[in-house]
């Protein structure tokens, strides 16, 4: 059976892993992401060699955080883009990584990465057309629409849609660099932390930060339910790891729906159609092996 390697390139943590999926991981590690882009690839790369001697690799999945280049035809395909994480901006990411390895060489986004991981073994099993965010140190989304990973123009960046903010209730100015009160702006994690002085993590369940949390979550979640139309919308990430966010979220989309869409997954049976991953913490890396699987078979990104 070939083994094929994935690399789950996070803004704060990198997670390298060979094997074929959740029942075969044969090795796995993980790093800071540092601000030197070149010596965190590289350790990734020492990584696979290290673990590739005996039984060479059929391929090499890269599920990274953006903005980046999902085109395979354009000159900079595989790079981190407009990202304003510091020492990452227009990093060539699958090109040092196939040129040291010599193997296909899958890339998309972290979330994308993440909605196939689901797809494949998870909470997504069976489905065509759903959602995967993560909300956590950002906020972004991915998914499928047809049995086929998001992509168009470039890649789906959910995270910044801009939603209404009642600066009365809510004076936060938001933290994102680009856009200030967008969506990742007024609910990734650094913006709990930057609106109440203190991490999520020591909010206690009756804090009323959790309420603001689940409105701004609910209304981004009821634009993407009018726009794509999912049949599941799976949140994953640091943030969702509060879990009694789940019935607050589902709660605001049905009253902010105002009974639009008659549908029973919605009216009746919305815990099981915003849910949890099906492969909490390991949905990233798990799809970075589905990508590495299908550019083996492609052989799309060959030395």
């Amino acid at each position: 059976m070939a083994l094929y390697g994935g690399i789950e390139g996070g803004g704060t943590k990198f997670v390298c892993a060979v094997g074929t999926g959740p029942d075969n991981i044969v090795a796995e590690t993980s790093f800071p992401t540092m601000r030197d882009s070149a010596a965190t690839i590289a350790e990734a790369i020492a990584f696979f060699r290290a673990h590739s001697q005996e039984r060479p690799l059929a391929g090499v999945g890269i599920a990274s955080f953006g903005p980046v280049d999902p085109d395979p035809q354009s000159p900079h395909f595989g790079y981190i883009t407009t990202t304003p994480k510091p020492g990452w901006a227009q990093t060539d990411f699958l090109g040092p990584v196939r040129e040291a390895l010599g193997v296909p060489v899958g890339f998309d986004t972290d979330v994308n990465g993440a909605a196939l991981g689901e797809y494949r073994w998870g909470a997504a099993q069976g489905l065509d057309t759903f959602v995967y965010l993560t909300i956590g140190t950002g906020l972004g989304g991915g998914g499928m629409v047809n049995g086929q990973l998001m992509h168009g123009l470039m890649h789906p960046e959910m995270g910044h849609m801009l939603l209404p903010h009642d600066w009365e209730a809510d004076p936060y100015a938001g933290y994102c660099p680009y856009h200030g009160d967008c969506w990742e702006g007024l609910a990734a994690g650094p913006a709990l932390e930057g609106r109440w002085k203190t991490k999520g993590t020591e909010l206690p369940p009756e804090h009323p930060a959790w309420e603001l949390e689940a409105h701004y979550l609910a209304l981004g979640l009821v634009n993407i339910i009018y726009i794509f139309s999912p049949q599941r919308i799976i949140l994953g990430g640091g943030v969702m790891q509060q879990v009694h966010l789940f019935p607050l979220i589902r709660s605001k989309v049905q009253a902010l729906l105002k009974g639009y869409l008659q549908r029973s997954e919605i009216t009746r049976d919305i815990d099981q159609y915003i849910v949890p991953p099906g492969l909490p913490g390991r949905s990233g890396m798990l799809g970075a092996i589905a990508l590495a699987e299908m550019a083996a078979q492609a052989k799309v990104g060959s030395a």
